[in-house]
């Protein structure tokens, strides 16, 4: 087992043991803080992710931007690790797709990720170099690889800023990590070449 396997394992394992009173106080500081992000950036229109089980809760957060009259993007996935995104039209029309995961049942938006000024995104934990460590599945990976987000912003509970994630090349970085109890700046992404 490789260090960045193990470092996975060993967060999903911690991620079990909390409790609903420590995730329920963690959506209100979490929605508290990505919002004030949202609106400090100016951004009109916003990609999120639902949670799910012990994940950093977003659903307060989705329906408190949407009420500020953002239009929020949210994933659905495709194989071969693709994702497209569509608008948050509510909890009432969100289907189970892959993975049984919710997805929104509205069609693709046509501009999806690239029309995004801030990508709020899952991580299991990131690193002091602004590289996130996901579930392996290299989907979010290959989403922000793909489209110029101008802020992407990984939402964590605090002991999963850490020191090293072990990145690969593939790895995308962040720009901001909000936690319940802090929003950390990460070290600017490198430009891109072309």
């Amino acid at each position: 087992m490789t260090a960045k396997q193990r470092l996975r394992e060993d967060l999903l394992e911690r991620r079990t043991h909390l409790d609903d009173a420590a995730v329920a106080a963690a959506e209100q500081q979490l929605c508290d803080a990505a919002l004030m992000l949202v609106r400090d950036h100016g951004a009109a229109r916003v990609a999120a992710y639902l949670s799910v089980g012990r994940e950093p809760p977003t659903w307060a957060l989705v329906e408190a931007l949407c009420a500020a009259g953002v239009d929020v993007l949210v994933p659905r996935s495709l194989p071969r690790r693709r994702i497209v995104w569509a608008a948050y039209e509510g909890r009432d029309r969100l289907v189970l797709g892959r993975f049984t995961l919710p997805e929104p049942s509205a069609p693709p938006d046509p501009g999806g990720l690239r029309s995004v000024q801030l990508a709020l995104v899952p991580a299991l934990a990131v690193d002091r170099a602004g590289f996130r460590l996901g579930r392996g599945g290299g989907y979010y990976d290959t989403a922000l690889a793909e489209a110029p987000v101008p802020l992407r912003v990984a939402l964590t509970y605090d002991h999963e800023i850490v020191d090293d994630v072990h990145p690969e090349p593939h790895d995308e970085r962040v720009d901001v990590v909000v936690t319940p109890a802090r929003t950390v700046r990460l070290p600017p992404r490198p430009p891109v070449a072309g």
